[in-house]
């Protein structure tokens, strides 16, 4: 189904299964909502109007909302009728509103004086129509003096009757519609009443077959519940007839498309009252808190982007549309631009929605069309693509061992692993050469960056250049350490068979030292290994026999999200990248353990101890190591070649690193980091300076400041030069602005 089609199935809006079960289709999102607060008094007025008589529902209600309620096998259904009745206990002010309203000249019989005639009664004289009740018998409340002390109903009817006057005529028996001269007439005869002669209208609620007439009650069939809302409901058709003179008002039809998976409950036991008969007002409170509100909103309580900025598929969907084809005047519009750039494509939106709706995709493909026009702006994205040429270029390495022509298995770990630690890629290299000998090796990126910042050709030359060395190693297997890297070949390149390091290193079955024994630990699952099953049970399998004990997350495996790296939101949207760390983290106080050197980094930096799965397998860094800056990881990416060649090919390879030749203070690095600034950028704009002689010198300060462009970026350093011959950098900061010089 296309997407648009999907996004006009969402369920957002559709009643909750007690709402849709009520028979006066009481709010009880709206109700509950305000119990929870402790607001009971408005409360008590939501559900007054919703039933009419809350003294006799309350009394009588069979409680259906019971029945279906998604808590009924997690610790027992929300008590609604207790709460119901807490609202009437502790309402400040029980008595109806008053409502001064001039009255009305149209002039209404009611043809019987039980219950769902007072009750089309009521709602009409607050609306201050001439009503006149005729009933045969000597009293008011029809079946329910069978059902009800007099007392409880009695008191009920003269209280919410106690503003209003009209007409009532008892020992009066209607044999014949002839006889009475109103502008309308609802008959509510009870069970077995005089009908004269009418039946039901087979396409309109109420509505007989006579003009002005309407039929309603336990006549029609109704149980007692029924009853009272046919009255109510019944108020409204007499009222369009009389507006109109139109038998056409409808009943919003019953039911609801809501489906439970999109609430997904936990077990929550039931509050019972104290004293077993009704709540005090803490317990009204704690019970209310127990309702979950059922409707669906999966997505924005799941997904981290439509929760932070509150927006339900359909919303996203217009704004972005608004945002693709403008209709601005500059036909310019960028109502969505940030919006589509925020999120991380962790797929978890679609994962959790009973409808499938993949708004994430939806966001990857309105960010092409972005691109294609030349609207979404570069500062998003530059960085993150640069880096990826970096690792396919400079960082790259592509080769079998010595001696081998063609492989049946190649090494790819990813652009991101060797960047935490070059260690990571060198031990798991060794490790694959020993039990698979003959592995090649595949340094560089997968492509992701240039996907996600919807960049299509660039992207496609990225997947073309993985298949012609995947063509050239003799299209081996491919071992792959990072979930992403898996992802994107499933999707772009499913010619290619590949497997993930840590599968292979749990079938193994490494003798692992038990260092772990008194450590509980939760693994924290990489978004993109969402499906990937096996790898998850391989890496818990790992740390089970390191000797850790693992407490599961809340939201792991199926329902894992993302560390915020995804998507490259870190420079799309700074606060968002930050909320979604912190909800990662914030999921319990145990250490983590993942599979993603991105996920290891990025909460590490947040002061979440996390290892990586390698860190366990061969003794490497702590669960407390610093995350490497950017600059760091770019250079760690040169060690790691470097040291690859000379290890494993015994080439001695010669490669500067420039970075040596800069002194940057610890302070001065965290800003660069913070900033997303490259020392080999800055290094670029100091030798510039020095190159062309275009710079400043402040004699008081001895320091020289000029700028360049780099990239699409313009960069301004403050520097000296030490006596060691070593550019220390003073200060920097960059824009986005291009000087144009004359």
């Amino acid at each position: 189904m296309a997407y648009n089609d999907l996004v006009a199935d969402c369920l957002q809006n559709e009643p909750a299964f007690c709402t849709a079960k009520c028979p006066f289709n009481l709010d009880v999102r709206d109700f509950i909502g305000k119990l929870q607060q402790g607001r009971f008094n408005i409360a008590y007025k939501s559900y007054r109007q919703a039933v009419g008589f809350p003294g006799i529902v309350i009394a009588l209600c069979g409680e259906p909302c019971s029945r279906v309620c998604i808590l009924k096998d997690k610790g027992g259904s929300a008590s609604l009728k207790l709460l119901e009745k807490a609202s009437q206990d502790y309402a400040r002010d029980t008595a109806p509103d008053q409502y001064n309203m001039p009255a009305k000249d149209k002039r209404i019989a009611i043809i019987g004086g039980g219950i769902s005639g007072l009750a089309c009664a009521l709602r009409l004289l607050t609306k201050k129509y001439q009503l006149t009740v005729f009933e045969k018998s000597g009293r008011i409340g029809g079946h329910l003096h069978e059902l009800l002390s007099p007392e409880i109903f009695m008191d009920d009817i003269r209280s919410q009757f106690i503003h209003e006057k009209y007409t009532l005529n008892l020992d009066t028996e209607i044999v014949s519609l002839e006889s009475l001269d109103f502008d309308a007439i609802y008959i509510a005869t009870g069970k077995g009443g005089n009908d004269f002669g009418l039946s039901l209208s087979a396409d309109v609620a109420f509505a007989s077959t006579k003009d002005g007439v309407f039929l309603g009650g336990s006549l029609s069939g109704s149980d007692t519940m029924h009853a009272i809302a046919d009255g109510l409901n019944a108020s409204n058709a007499i009222e369009t007839w009389l507006k109109t003179g139109k038998m056409n008002h409808t009943v919003p039809a019953g039911g609801t498309r809501l489906m439970p998976e999109a609430v997904r409950p936990g077990e929550s036991p039931a509050i019972l009252p104290y004293n077993g008969v009704s709540y005090t007002k803490a317990e009204a409170v704690d019970e209310a808190k127990r309702c979950l509100k059922c409707s669906c909103d999966a997505c924005v309580r799941y997904s981290p982007l439509m929760g932070y900025f509150q927006k339900f598929p359909k919303r996203i969907t217009e704004e972005v549309q608004v945002t693709i084809q403008p209709s601005s005047l500059d036909g310019n519009a960028t109502l969505a631009t940030r919006l589509i750039s925020t999120c991380d494509h962790c797929g978890l939106c679609k994962e959790v929605c009973p409808k499938v709706i993949d708004t994430g995709d939806f966001l990857l493909q309105s960010h092409k069309a972005m691109r294609e026009k030349g609207a979404m702006p570069w500062a998003f994205h530059e960085f993150f693509l640069r880096d990826m040429d970096f690792s396919n270029t400079e960082a790259a390495l592509v080769k079998p061992p010595p001696g081998i022509i063609t492989s049946s298995y190649a090494f790819f770990p990813g652009c991101q692993l060797g960047a935490s630690d070059p260690e990571y890629v060198t031990q798991s290299y060794r490790f694959l050469l020993k039990h698979f000998p003959g592995t090649a090796l595949m340094l560089n990126c997968c492509g992701a960056p240039a996907e996600w910042a919807g960049d299509e050709p660039l992207h496609s030359r990225v997947i073309d250049n993985i298949r012609d060395d995947w063509d050239k190693l003799g299209q081996p297997v491919m071992i792959l350490a990072c979930a992403s890297c898996k992802l994107m070949f499933r999707k772009h390149l499913p010619e290619i068979k590949a497997e993930f390091l840590y599968q292979l290193m749990a079938d193994k079955g490494l003798q692992l030292a038990k260092r772990f024994t008194e450590t509980t630990a939760s693994v924290f699952d990489p978004c993109a290994s969402r499906h990937e099953i096996q790898v998850q049970q391989s890496v818990r399998k790992l740390a089970l026999d390191a000797g850790f004990t693992l407490e599961p997350l809340p939201l792991e495996g199926n329902l894992a999200g993302c560390c915020s790296y995804g998507g490259q939101t870190a420079i799309a949207h700074p606060p968002y990248a930050a909320y979604s760390v912190k909800q990662k983290t914030a999921q319990n106080d145990h250490p983590y353990i993942t599979y993603c050197s991105n996920c290891r980094d990025i909460f590490a930096a947040a002061g979440k101890p996390s290892w990586h799965i390698l860190d366990i397998l061969f003794g490497l860094g702590s669960e407390t190591r610093r995350q490497p800056g950017i600059s760091e990881r770019r250079n760690n990416r040169l060690k790691l070649k470097k040291k690859l060649l000379n290890e494993f090919w015994n080439e001695n390879a010669i490669m500067e690193n420039p970075i040596d030749k800069l002194f940057v203070s610890a302070e001065l690095r965290e800003k660069l980091n913070k900033e997303w600034m490259l020392e080999q950028d800055i290094l670029i704009v100091i030798g510039n300076c020095e190159q062309s002689g275009e710079k400043l010198f402040d004699p008081e300060a001895g320091t020289f400041s000029g700028h360049m462009n780099v990239g699409n970026m313009t960069y301004w350093v403050e520097y000296r030069l030490t006596q060691d011959k070593v550019f220390e950098l003073v200060n920097a900061y960059c824009h986005r602005m291009k000087i144009e010089e004359v």
